[in-house]
């Protein structure tokens, strides 16, 4: 037996990471991937038998690993974001649930033929986005302004206040239930009262348990009690202990704690959390994948019976009807205009909490109400999950498009660096119509950037604030061009964490000589090598100071580009090539070939 639990764990775990992989070769929202793969190794193949995935353990682990997710979300709000958008944000997560409940529940009434408790319930876990769906969305489409802070924020704290709000609408649920409706007015008291009752301690015991655990991690690690290595485990100890404390002081309030806690610790100024935001993003990516094979694997069969046109016309009332209405209202008297209005009404897909709330609550409600009419409630959720991913994930980017609130195809640069030899590149690219951004310590290096109309920043790449203070609209890879390889290499993997890995580029390493060997930083610690990996970032500087010039020229016919190198005795280096409306970047050595109808650009040797 034991040896079967290992398989079906081995198999989870290389289910997760496999369709996650897969999602990301072939372009696809991963959530897509992963509960088809849950769906056919559950009910349809039984290689994940359903019946082993009904015990205690796994709701306990999925809300344990959903609490963790939204401590990584929590990690990443920085307060100066709601600068202009506070009472939007406030507003989505107050006025535009209650909406979506409300809406919701009457929809699946009146549509779906539920009876008004289950519906409630059903409104009321449909309130809830989440940042496991949101994030991915925003960093592919990259919206311009203010509605990229916006769609963050709503996405990482609706989970716990629609998670609370789910609760506390089931808890009423049932009192009514027990008290019955012939009890008047004192059984409205008696539905009420408790709710209140039970809102008030969340938020009483959230605040304070959060506090109790943020202040711990600083403690701790301002007198540097905890050696490196151990403060990432450090930290998922605490949000364990703050998450476990909170449920037993009160049931559902450990997901708001956990949040709290991490929108804490990304705003304290006493220690940086830098290192354990990292580990905390490698361990939800895990649980992400394992979590939803393991909630689409507890289905069975007869789930697709209710994927019927009632179900598909519910969802279209959602996507057309219910968020816009619930955006409109959220953004009275807030400045926002009719295209940031629509951008924000286009994105609210469900996620994780949606699919692991919906697991929980139909054992109550079957419970409470019988199997037969909990039976639709998770079917309904993932359908809801499916259709708003795959909706929101294939037309989002073109709306950003239409809207003009993003680029449909980013192809710029950010330019760590703006020394002459930089700027005269980036000048370059510009010219070709792509966007460039410039960042750099030196005052004077940003002041002669803008007097060439060069958008630059005066920011540290490696400040705790640095990804807040840059606009990356339009912006695709990133190049780390200083004169110090240990910054550019530093500065490469911190902005792994923004760009694709591919996408992040710095020249070759100056190679340091001793009598013994040449040492060099590691290969996995730098970015890619730039144009052919045989210059490095003092090689360009000095050709380009001696008088080498970057010049375009198009390829109009065969052989253009041969006589080029030929004209400068080969002595040319290729650093971009322009097809079409892509930019290509000349990375590893004979890994870019200019081809007919391209414009190539290129660093001549001095003249």
């Amino acid at each position: 037996m034991s040896g079967e639990i290992l398989i079906h764990i081995v198999l989870v775990i290389g289910l997760a990471v496999g369709a996650q992989w897969l999602a990301w070769r072939i372009r696809v929202p991963s959530i897509l991937l992963l509960l088809v793969l849950g769906f056919v190794a559950g009910p349809v193949t039984k290689i994940l038998p359903p019946e082993h995935l009904q015990g205690d353990w796994l709701f306990a682990f999925v809300s344990l690993a959903i609490g963790i997710i939204l401590f990584e979300g929590g990690l990443n709000l920085k307060l100066s974001e709601l600068r202009g958008v506070g009472r939007v944000v406030l507003n989505l997560v107050t006025i535009g649930v209650v909406i979506t409940g409300v809406l919701a529940a009457v929809a699946a009434h009146y549509v779906l033929g539920m009876p008004w408790e289950i519906a409630a319930v059903l409104g009321a876990i449909l309130t809830v986005t989440g940042p496991t769906v949101v994030l991915p969305l925003l960093r592919h489409v990259r919206p311009n302004g203010r509605v990229n802070a916006i769609a963050k924020w709503e996405g990482i704290t609706i989970d716990p206040v629609g998670a609370i709000f789910a609760v506390l609408v089931l808890e009423a649920v049932i009192v009514m239930h027990e008290h019955g409706p012939g009890e008047g007015g004192g059984g409205m008291v008696a539905t009420i009262l408790p709710s209140l009752e039970a809102l008030l301690a969340i938020g009483a015991i959230s605040v304070g348990v959060s506090v109790l655990g943020a202040m711990l991690m600083i403690f701790l690690l301002r007198r540097h009690l905890v050696p490196d290595y151990l403060q990432s485990p450090l930290a998922l100890t605490v949000v364990i202990l703050v998450f476990a404390l909170s449920n037993e002081l009160h049931e559902e309030s450990g997901l708001f704690s956990v949040t709290m806690m991490g929108v804490f610790l990304a705003n304290q100024r006493y220690v940086t959390v830098r290192s354990i935001t990292k580990f905390k993003e490698d361990l939800q990516v895990l649980l992400i994948g394992c979590l939803f094979i393991l909630l689409s694997a507890r289905l069975d069969l007869e789930a697709l019976n209710y994927f019927d046109a009632r179900a598909f016309i519910f969802l279209g009332i959602l996507i057309l009807l219910i968020r816009p209405i619930a955006v409109v209202f959220s953004s009275l008297r807030t400045g926002l205009n009719w295209k940031e209005q629509g951008f924000i009404a286009w994105l609210a897909p469900r996620g994780i909490v949606a699919a692991a709330v919906a697991s929980l609550f139909s054992v109550r409600i079957a419970e409470v109400y019988g199997a037969d009419l909990a039976g639709p409630l998770v079917p309904i959720v993932y359908m809801v999950i499916i259709g708003t991913v795959t909706v929101y994930g294939l037309t989002l980017q073109p709306l950003a498009r239409v809207l003009k609130m993003a680029d449909s195809n980013p192809q710029g640069i950010l330019f760590l660096g703006a020394s002459t030899w930089v700027q005269s590149i980036a000048k370059t690219i510009q010219e070709q119509g792509m966007a460039v951004l410039l960042l750099d310590v030196n005052e004077n290096n940003i002041q002669r950037a803008h007097e060439h109309g060069l958008p630059a920043v005066a920011a540290d790449a490696l400040g705790e604030q640095v990804f807040d203070e840059l606009d990356l609209s339009g912006i695709k890879r990133f190049i780390a061009a200083t004169s110090n390889d240990e910054t550019n290499s530093l500065a490469a993997l911190r902005f792994k964490e923004v760009f694709e890995g591919g996408e992040v580029y710095q020249p070759a390493a100056p190679t340091v000589r001793t009598e013994t060997s040449q040492l060099r930083v590691p290969t996995y610690l730098r970015g890619r090598p730039l144009f052919g990996a045989a210059h490095t970032a003092h090689d360009l500087e000095r050709r380009y100071e001696a008088g080498g010039a970057v010049q375009t020229f198009g390829i109009t016919e065969v052989g253009t580009y041969e006589a080029l190198k030929a004209k400068h005795q080969n002595d040319l280096i290729l650093l971009f090539i322009v097809r079409g409306s892509n930019l290509l970047v000349h990375a590893e050595e004979n890994a870019l070939t200019p081809q007919l109808g391209d414009m190539v650009i290129v660093m001549l040797p001095p003249s």
